[in-house]
């Protein structure tokens, strides 16, 4: 949907000027793309830089750039349970943000390293160019406050896709205190 968004921003129609397909399992289009399936593919990291480091192929362009700042990472939680656990809803978002404030204020390097774990089977190098390009980027917000212009771009997205039309008022679903004071902290 977002491919879709931007390109249609930027004037192709996905309908008529291209074919997308759709047909092949997320976990294989690196590699269909790499056997010579399409011109282009949209891959999550690490498949990116993988292709680039096989010569398979190159990173043109970032959606996550391109599209603007769409909340692809949000939590849910029932009003009852925030209403009845505001702790436990403010400890989590305090490490979210903890979180935040150690990639803003770290080099790619220094994240790379504290990371790396948690991506065993990618070597540490391609972990700091994957991070690297995400902090060239500027990917990481400073906090976790979900704004209403995020919220509004995501229902752009969604209604262009034809999957709501009728938009939810931000007011009735967001809640901002527990962000607004984690990052006070």
């Amino acid at each position: 949907m977002v491919l879709e968004y931007i390109l249609k921003k930027n004037g192709i129609d996905p309908k008529n000027d291209l074919t997308i397909v759709q047909n092949i399992d997320f976990g294989l289009t690196s590699q269909a793309f790499a056997a010579g399936t399409g011109d282009y593919t949209v891959e999550f990291e690490p498949s990116a830089t993988a292709l680039e480091k096989e010569g398979n192929g190159k990173v043109v362009a970032s959606l996550g750039v391109e599209s603007g700042k769409v909340p692809y990472t949000a939590y849910s939680a029932k009003k009852s349970y925030i209403k009845k656990n505001p702790e436990v809803i403010q400890k989590f978002t305090n490490a979210i943000q903890k979180g935040l404030d150690y990639v803003n204020s770290h080099t790619p390097k220094e994240i790379a390293k504290v990371i790396a774990p948690q991506f065993k089977e990618t070597d540490l190098d391609t972990v700091t160019a994957i991070v690297t390009r995400y902090y060239e980027q500027n990917t990481w917000k400073e906090n976790t406050v979900f704004e209403e212009e995020s919220f509004n771009l995501l229902q752009d997205i969604l209604e262009d896709a034809g999957v709501i039309t009728t938009r939810a008022p931000y007011k009735d679903l967001v809640t901002t205190e527990y962000a607004a004071k984690a990052y006070k902290k």
